[in-house]
């Protein structure tokens, strides 16, 4: 069983509804990275933007940008993960996309819409969470407003890490640095959180703030504010087991039944 996860964070702004740029800058920086990692996060909604037009940027599970996912996880030899606007049977997801090396795609549709920003009329929100086993990790992503709701992230299955990305702003980045902590803390989990940078069309800026955080709430890793950036950071399961063996506090945690 490897012990370490090598993850790559990547914080940048996005162009507004332009699949094709994005899909270009990505390719900047990924083609960039000069070492073997094990795992890519980009951030939520990484082809648009958080935008509430899904009709204009959005794709099928067959359609250019997962396809694009696969091509790059392929010749990385390393999975791949973010949330685009996915169509499907009439219908718009946020869904958060987890690319393996072999081609296969798990995925996990946004559970809460953010309301402030009309998300829950412009897409229907997800009811399952999900758990990715990949390199005998146990991974549970989620997206953005999610993190805001520690329940729905509470560590019943035993998994090892956390991944939030994002499209948070800067106006309230606070609660984005302080629950990212929290869920690590609570969680006895690495948490991952990836958020843009820049300005969308609505004139909303975000800072970033991207980081990594061990089972203790420590951070391990951080991307400047406003500052594009790739950052590469080694997850060790011998931590997580250290400790969680130590501490015990999962041992101790609440039992209840989530009715979604």
């Amino acid at each position: 069983m490897p012990d370490s996860l090598k993850v790559v964070t990547i914080q940048s702004d996005l162009v507004w509804e332009n699949p094709e740029q994005n899909r270009l800058l990505f390719d900047k920086k990924i083609k960039a990275l000069s070492e073997p990692v094990d795992l890519i996060v980009l951030t939520e909604m990484f082809t648009s933007g958080f935008t509430m037009h899904p009709e204009r940027v959005a794709e099928t599970m067959s359609g250019k940008t997962i396809q694009w996912l696969k091509s790059w996880a392929k010749e990385k030899e390393a999975a791949i993960t973010g949330s685009v606007v996915i169509k499907e049977n009439d219908t718009f997801y946020n869904r958060l996309v987890f690319v393996h090396p072999n081609g296969t795609v798990d995925s996990y549709n946004k559970r809460h819409a953010f309301t402030l920003a009309g998300e829950h009329k412009a897409y229907s929100k997800g009811s399952k969470q999900l758990i990715v086993s990949y390199k005998d990790w146990r991974i549970c992503p989620l997206v953005c407003y999610d993190l805001r709701f520690p329940v729905w992230s509470r560590n019943t299955q035993e998994y090892d890490l956390l991944i939030y990305v994002a499209n948070w702003p800067e106006v309230r980045i606070k609660a984005w640095d302080t629950l990212l902590q929290a869920r690590a803390i609570e969680n006895m989990s690495y948490c991952v959180g990836v958020n843009r940078i820049g300005l969308d069309e609505k004139n909303i800026k975000y800072s970033g703030n991207t980081a990594v955080y061990n089972v203790l709430g420590e951070k391990i890793s951080q991307s400047l504010p406003h500052e594009a950036s790739t950052k590469i950071v080694t997850l060790s399961k011998s931590h997580i087991e250290k400790n969680r063996r130590h501490l015990g506090f999962l041992n101790d945690k609440d039992r209840f039944s989530l009715i979604t």
